[in-house]
């Protein structure tokens, strides 16, 4: 409590500000409330008539609290915090709570570190969640191997909140040590713990409970969401890019449960973040499919607030942070101003300047193959004739598992353009060794060439999938000369590259760079895989993350996630 700010409360002295003839959002008890907002030193102390040094006409306007993302890698985006801040506030988005386990997976604790610094000084509240599960499991490597001891030193950062998805549910259920020393460590520090329940049964969801992880953002149903409601757990409704649930989960929210349901975007690039927004695109389609409008609203403010403990988010009362979005359309989400503490850092949609990250230490990316050739990328038939196959759900990150009869050329595998059957290859890019997992993909809709990034979640190796192994291999070659990022290739060229000189994931560039550099990929894209109906890049990223179902790739090979083993590709009819 500051003296200062109360006395300005019982207006013995002048507020710093007086925002006036606005329409407010009371998510306390769901209404909308035509009032003034006093604020000093960057805090509300007041609704109602004040007095202040100056006056903001809000001109009718509608006033919410500042949207808060409740689960987002801000990695995913490609570009630093800075950047994605000047991306995401016009959005009305203010806080996002980050899991930054994709730097980690290639850098350790210099990876959390970098993501705290990079995070400084700049309007979006960054809060962080310490990644759990680095490397996802057990059973792949990444760049980096992360113990509670590891984690303990930033416990006491102003910024963290508490530890992040935990994805590695067979550690969880056998109590396994170090995952257990985690979960302890953040009792300790009495800090929230969040959950990963892809595919957990009943008896597993009430583990998690029992084990104190109180959110999930990997609900695919209805049922999904109403199980863990009931378990106790906080549910976030996840649009990100290659991900997209919130319409499928939008019928599971009523009034008497609508408190305990927040949105969240994951992975979002930053191209779909500029096209069809953030948070404000969850709260617009929550009230498009009925949803009240100020419920809508709630889910992305004081819900989120709520369960991670930030007692002066998510409302525009007294005691609370003057984190304001001011719209023009209510039902619409048409955001045209964004104030936070003290100023406009959106005004008339347009960004002031915030500060960059010039002076930070980044995280280099080395891409290292070992003696990779081309005929590292054969996959062998011999006399087999059926494999496991890897079956792509349209923006989705679960998979299928899928067997068939495979189309062979001279005992090896042909991709198939009929079939819609295409390779795909996870390669070890740390270690300099030849580790690499071969397996099959259907319905990623190549016709020709061959796609390959460093994004490949969460240990982020190197992964290219492709028609023909010798533009896999350029591709890869290409990725290795870059150090990391993204490439293209039809018929032996290159036609398209972005490189991600930070651990293979970020760009030091702006985002208005970023994103020409994206259009350009997907417009390239387009020549080799014209049925571009989901975003290719993001469903290959995640098609080596061995913790959602069913069938996932790493460097060791084919992954069962259900059975949670490694299987062949190929075996006898």
């Amino acid at each position: 409590m500051n003296l200062h700010e109360m006395k300005t409360s019982t207006k013995a002295v002048k507020a710093d500000f007086l925002i006036k003839n606005g329409k407010i959002l009371n998510v306390f008890t769901k209404e909308i409330l035509e009032d003034s907002i006093a604020i000093t030193n960057g805090m509300i102390v007041g609704i109602g008539d004040y007095e202040a040094k100056t006056v903001i006409d809000a001109e009718g306007k509608y006033i919410s609290p500042g949207f808060i993302d409740s689960h987002v890698h801000i990695e995913s985006s490609m570009v630093l915090p800075s950047e994605y801040a000047r991306t995401v506030l016009p959005h009305g988005v203010t806080t996002v709570i980050t899991d930054p386990h994709e730097i980690a997976n290639v850098a350790g604790v210099n990876g959390i570190q970098m993501m705290l610094d990079a995070s400084e000084n700049i309007p979006l509240d960054v809060r962080v969640m310490l990644p759990s599960c680095v490397p996802a499991t057990s059973l792949e490597r990444g760049g980096a191997i992360l113990y509670a001891e590891h984690l303990e030193p930033f416990m006491k950062h102003p910024r963290v909140l508490g530890l992040a998805e935990v994805m590695d549910y067979p550690a969880v259920m056998s109590m396994e040590k170090q995952m257990i020393d985690k979960l302890e460590l953040a009792h300790a520090y009495q800090k929230p713990i969040d959950g990963h329940l892809a595919g957990l049964t009943k008896n597993e969801i009430n583990t998690y409970s029992y084990a104190g992880i109180s959110t999930d953002h990997e609900c695919t149903n209805v049922q999904e969401v109403l199980e863990r409601l009931r378990a106790g757990i906080y549910v976030a409704f996840r649009e990100g890019s290659a991900a997209r649930n919130l319409k499928d989960l939008l019928p599971a929210v009523n009034e008497r449960n609508a408190q305990r349901i927040m949105y969240c975007t994951d992975d979002k690039h930053l191209d779909d973040i500029m096209k069809e927004g953030s948070i404000d695109f969850c709260i617009r389609t929550a009230i498009e499919y009925g949803i009240h409008p100020v419920t809508a609203y709630s889910m992305a403010t004081l819900n989120p607030a709520s369960c991670y403990g930030l007692k002066q988010k998510g409302a525009i009362a007294p005691g609370y942070e003057a984190s304001l979005v001011f719209l023009s359309d209510l039902e619409l989400v048409e955001v045209t101003d964004v104030w936070c503490k003290d100023e406009f850092i959106v005004k008339n949609k347009q960004n002031s300047n915030l500060i960059k990250n010039d002076e930070l230490n980044f995280i280099d990316s080395k891409v290292s193959l070992g003696d990779l050739k081309i005929e590292d990328l054969e996959l062998k038939t011999d006399d087999k004739t059926l494999a496991n196959i890897i079956e792509i759900n349209p923006n989705s990150i679960v998979t299928n598992h899928f067997i068939e009869k495979l189309p062979i050329e001279h005992t090896q595998f042909a991709p198939s353009v009929a079939k819609n059957l295409c390779k795909i290859a996870v390669l070890d890019r740390y270690h300099s060794k030849k580790e690499i997992g071969l397996g099959i993909v259907k319905g990623l809709n190549l016709i020709d060439g061959a796609i390959a990034t460093t994004i490949a979640h969460d240990s982020h190796q190197l992964i290219v999938a492709g028609m023909n192994d010798e533009d896999m291999y350029l591709a890869i070659k290409t990725i290795e000369e870059m150090n990391g990022g993204i490439v293209v290739v039809s018929s032996g060229t290159v036609i398209a590259k972005l490189e991600l000189p930070i651990g293979g994931l970020m760009s030091n560039k702006s985002a208005e760079e970023v994103e020409a550099g994206l259009y350009q990929i997907e417009k390239s894209l387009l020549q080799i895989r014209p049925n571009n109906t989901f975003n290719a890049f993001l469903t290959l990223s995640f098609l080596a993350l061995p913790v959602i179902p069913s069938i996932k790739i790493t460097t060791k090979g084919l992954f069962n996630v259900n059975e949670f083993k490694f299987i062949p590709v190929l075996f006898d009819e």
